[in-house]
C-alpha cells in the first residue's frame, strides 16, 4: 500500500532522499517533467503547457527525527531533536540510526537507580542516550557518522474497522494524496511540491513556490488531533473521524477566505463530511506559500492525526479518503469553470 511504504520510509528534514526517490518512481508515468532543485523539492509539473490557472499542490516529505551530535567512550550516541520532538515520549523507544540503519533504542536510568526527585519529573533530551550495542566509541564510529539521524521503527498497521497507525503520517498523508491526484486527468497546468524542511521553518515551500508561481495552492498535510482523554472538547483541534479538516486560520497563515468558502461549498454539495481546524497553533507550508512574490491564494486541507510528532500516530482511512475526494471534487469544479469560459 502506498501510504504504509511512505510512512516507513525515513526522510529528516534535509535528509529527505530515501522519500524523495520513492514518490519520484510512483509519479514519473503521470507527469510531463520532473526536477528536483537546489534545497531538494520535488517538483512534479502535469500539463505545463495547458491554459488555465497554474494550480500547486504541496506536501511536505520530511519528518521529525532525531540527529546524532556525539559519541560517548562507552559508546552510546548523544542526540538533539530536529522538528519539535517531545522528550517524554521517548524512553524506551527502538530506532533505526543513520544510512545503514543501524537497530538502537533510546535509554534512561532505570527506575530502581532513580532518586525520589527524578521520578517525580520527565527526563530532559540531555537525559538521554542511543544504545547501538556498541562496547566503546571506537566501534560506534565505525557504524554511526555525527549528523546521521535516527528515525523511529514504527510499522503501518491498521487498528479497528478504519483507523491505521504509522510513524510520520505528517505529513506522508499529504504526499499520499498528492501522488494519487497527480494521476487523475485535468486540463490545466497542475504543479504538485513534494517539499523539503518544512518541519524546521517551512524552508522548502518559498522556494518551491518562486519557481512554480502558482495562481492557487492547496496544502495537503497531516494536522494534530487533540480528541483524547484529559483534553476538554472545546480545545479538541479536530477530530478523527469526523472529515478532513479546513484551515480558517493558523499562527503563520490566514487561507484565501473565498477558496475557503468555495472548498466548504464543495464539501456540501458533494456529501464529503469536513471540520473547521479549531485551534490557531502550528503552521503549515502554506505561510511560505501565500507570501511568495505577489502573494498566492492559498488553502489547507489536512487529515487529522493523532499523537503527531512521535513515534506513532492514528488517522482515520475515511478522513483521508474524505481529504482526497474534496480535493478531487474541487479540481472538477476547477476544470468545469475553465471550459465553460
Amino acid at each position: 500500500m502506498l501510504l504504509a511504504r511512505l510512512t516507513e520510509a525515513n526522510g529528516a528534514p534535509g535528509q529527505e532522499g530515501e522519500v524523495r526517490d520513492l514518490i519520484r518512481a510512483e509519479i514519473e508515468p503521470h507527469v510531463h517533467e520532473i526536477k528536483t532543485d537546489a534545497l531538494g523539492n520535488l517538483i512534479a509539473i502535469k500539463n505545463p503547457d495547458a491554459q488555465g490557472p497554474k494550480v500547486m499542490l504541496a506536501a511536505h516529505m520530511d519528518e521529525v527525527a532525531l540527529m546524532i551530535v556525539g559519541i560517548e567512550g562507552n559508546g552510546f550516541l548523544k542526540f538533539r531533536p530536529i522538528g519539535g520532538v517531545d522528550p517524554r515520549v521517548l524512553v524506551a523507544k527502538s530506532v533505526l540510526v543513520g544510512s545503514k540503519k543501524i537497530p538502537g533504542v533510546i535509554g534512561s536510568k532505570p527506575i530502581h537507580l532513580q532518586k525520589p526527585p527524578e521520578r517525580e519529573r520527565a527526563f530532559t533530551m540531555q537525559e538521554l542516550l542511543i544504545d547501538i550495542g556498541a562496547k566503546n566509541k571506537e566501534e560506534a564510529e565505525r557504524l554511526v557518522k555525527l549528523g546521521e539521524c535516527a528515525y523511529f521503527t514504527t510499522k503501518y498497521e491498521e487498528l479497528g474497522n478504519s483507523k491505521v497507525k504509522a510513524k510520520a503520517l505528517d505529513d506522508r498523508v499529504g504526499c499520499a494524496l498528492a501522488i494519487r491526484l497527480l494521476q487523475e486527468e485535468v486540463s490545466f497546468p497542475l504543479i504538485v511540491a513534494f517539499t523539503v524542511q518544512e518541519e524546521v521553518g517551512l524552508r522548502g515551500a518559498g522556494v518551491a513556490t518562486y519557481q512554480i508561481r502558482p495562481d492557487l495552492a492547496l496544502v495537503l498535510e497531516g494536522t494534530t488531533a487533540s480528541d483524547v482523554p484529559g483534553t476538554d472538547e472545546h480545545k479538541h483541534a479536530t477530530t478523527v473521524g469526523e472529515g478532513p479538516c479546513i484551515t480558517v486560520i493558523d499562527r503563520v497563515s490566514i487561507p484565501h477566505p473565498p477558496l475557503v468558502q468555495e472548498l466548504f461549498a464543495v464539501a456540501s454539495e458533494e456529501g464529503i463530511k469536513v471540520q473547521v481546524r479549531r485551534n490557531t497553533a502550528g503552521g503549515t507550508d502554506a505561510g511560505q506559500i501565500q507570501l511568495s512574490e505577489e502573494g498566492v491564494k492559498v488553502a489547507t486541507i489536512a487529515v487529522p492525526c493523532r499523537y503527531i510528532h512521535s513515534p506513532v500516530s492514528v488517522m482515520s482511512k475515511n478522513d483521508y479518503e474524505g481529504a482526497y475526494k474534496l480535493v478531487k471534487s474541487y479540481l472538477k469544479r476547477l476544470q468545469e469553470r475553465e471550459a465553460s469560459k
